[in-house]
């Protein structure tokens, strides 16, 4: 069986890091029954922004949004994102459809998530 891995990028690694540790353990624990999830289903379940032939998965915990993309190795999580931090994204773009469709339209999203693997 091939080892799945939950591979966070140096921005999500980052802001895990900034949360309080009760809130890191829940969120590493959640996210332990997501390789079956993950490798043996379409992720239905999550939310889903595309663009351009990408697909990100978003995954609710709380008050936090969870930004993340299949990988070769198990799962790329690419930001940790407070529900706030994202409601506040929706007010200064303007826009009043569904949270994914405003954030899979917005090409500032989609620049969040980039600026993830450049630190």
């Amino acid at each position: 069986m091939q080892t799945f891995q939950i591979v966070f990028t140096p921005t999500a690694a980052a802001e895990l890091a900034r949360m309080p540790k009760e809130l890191q353990l829940q969120i590493l624990g959640d996210f332990r029954g997501l390789p079956q999830q993950v490798v043996g289903t379409e992720l239905d379940q999550f939310g889903k922004l595309m663009q351009e032939g990408r697909t990100l998965h978003r995954f609710r915990l709380g008050d936090y949004r969870i930004y993340f993309e299949r990988h070769e190795l198990g799962i790329l999580v690419h930001r940790i994102l407070s529900k706030n931090t994202l409601k506040d994204f929706l007010y200064r773009s303007g826009l009043k459809t569904p949270e994914d469709e405003v954030l899979q339209e917005n090409p500032k999203f989609w620049e969040l998530i980039e600026s993830a693997k450049g630190r």
